[in-house]
This record gives C-alpha cells, sequence and structure tokens, in this order.
C-alpha cells in the first residue's frame, strides 16, 4: 500500500512537471507572438526614440543627426561619446530599410532640427528585409529623406552602402554587385544634386567586394576598427558640412 502511495505521488509529479513545461514554453511562445506583434504594429520603429527625443526638445540643436540600420545604431556600442562629444545624435535602428526610415524621417531627424544629417542606409534593402527588393526604390526612398532635409534647412550628407560579400541571416542573395549598383546611384544623384558623398565602401572593400577582415565579424557589421575609421572619415565630412 505504501510503495502504491508512493508510486502515485511520482505520477502526480511527473505529470505535474510536463504539465509546467508545456505551460512555460506556451509563455514563451505567447511572448514571441507578442513582440513580433508590437513590431507590426509599430513597422517603422516610431516609439524607439520618441522618449529620447522629447526630451531633446530643450537642448541645443545637434550639429549632426545620424539615420541608418544597425551599423548606425551599433555605432553608439564602441563609441557612444563620439557622439556626445561632438554634439551628434544617433538614430539607427537594426533591421531596417530605407522605407522605414522614410517613415520615421519627421520626428527622428527634422523635428530635431539638425544642421546636418547623415544617412547609411540601404543594405537591408539588398538583403530583402522587408521582402522587396528594387534598387530605384530604395535609392529614392534614400533621395527622398535628402529633398525632404534640404527642404528644412537641414544639410544632408550621403553615405556609400558598405561593402558586403554575403548575408549570414540569408545565404541566397549575393549581396557583393548589389552594393555597387545601390552606390552608383547614390554617388550620380550627390553629384548632380552638390551633396557631399561620403564613399565609405572605397575605404572599406577587400577588392572583391567585401569588407577587409578586420573591419567586420560577420561580413557586413562593423567591428571597433571599422568605427574608428568611420569617426574619422564622417567627422572630416560633418565639419566640411558645416563650413558650407
Amino acid at each position: 500500500m505504501k510503495d502504491n502511495y508512493f508510486y502515485l505521488v511520482f505520477i502526480f509529479l511527473f505529470c505535474f512537471n510536463l504539465n509546467l513545461k508545456a505551460q512555460n514554453e506556451a509563455d514563451e511562445e505567447i511572448q514571441i507572438k507578442v513582440n513580433e506583434a508590437i513590431k507590426t504594429l509599430d513597422w517603422g520603429g516610431l516609439q524607439k526614440y520618441e522618449k529620447a527625443n522629447n526630451e531633446l526638445a530643450t537642448k541645443k540643436d545637434p550639429d549632426a543627426v545620424f539615420i541608418g540600420d544597425s551599423i548606425t545604431e551599433g555605432w553608439s556600442y564602441y563609441f557612444s561619446d563620439f557622439f556626445g562629444d561632438n554634439n551628434y545624435i544617433n538614430r539607427g535602428i537594426s533591421g531596417q530599410t530605407t522605407e522605414q526610415m522614410l517613415l520615421r524621417f519627421r520626428q527622428d531627424v527634422i523635428n530635431l532640427n539638425p544642421k546636418t544629417m547623415v544617412i547609411l542606409a540601404g543594405i537591408n534593402d539588398i538583403a530583402q528585409n522587408t521582402k522587396f527588393y528594387g534598387v530605384k526604390v530604395s535609392a529614392g526612398n534614400i533621395f527622398s529623406m535628402v529633398e525632404l532635409a534640404q527642404s528644412h534647412g537641414i544639410k544632408p550628407i550621403i553615405c556609400s552602402v558598405l561593402p558586403a560579400d554575403r548575408f549570414e541571416w540569408n545565404f541566397s542573395i549575393l549581396p557583393a554587385d548589389l552594393v555597387i549598383e545601390m552606390n552608383q546611384l547614390l554617388r550620380f544623384y550627390a553629384e548632380d544634386n552638390q551633396i557631399i558623398y561620403l564613399d565609405y565602401y572605397a575605404a572599406m572593400n577587400n577588392n572583391n567586394g567585401g569588407l577587409r577582415p578586420k573591419l567586420t565579424n560577420d561580413g557586413v557589421h562593423i567591428t571597433r576598427e571599422g568605427y574608428s575609421l568611420m569617426n574619422k572619415m564622417v567627422k572630416e565630412s560633418i565639419n566640411k558640412s558645416l563650413k558650407k
């Protein structure tokens, strides 16, 4: 009888643990779906910098606002002082495409009233993060942001898309030639409209369509050494823009 009692207790605890594990897995799945829903509802990332933007309302206008994707957002991880010390503002959002940046451009750039705007965008368009990719459409989104900036007295700096020879999250796409194609459109537009074109591509490529090994760990995202090079290049371009 005693053995049966312990056996029943064991069965009960075993079933309880299975149920608890299933519940935890269900809770995790629900949370993932909630996070995905939030991202879908705020597709443009309008909420990410909403509070920070409001806090800037009473402060000095920035000399430059940087808008971009993870390459821009990750910059502050390595060199947060670079932005604060130079009166720059970072408004990068990881994974974003040009159409998402265009959606938040008013609140994250125009409303901050910077003297200069630095835009580094397009690599996630090529990676098809939002499924559709057309080089003229993506370049056109960048041109629209440039023209919006100019109409509000903000001097734009167009950055080349950085070299990339692979996407570790999408191996079906070979980006090297697509990056070159995008950069040609950006360069021609900048030259035709007398806009500063910051050519990271020329300074960072490995002559085979990708980033030099010391500048990246995954073929797309930048190391501290890569950002150190970009610090110098972009600061020179911003200073040039401010003097115009």
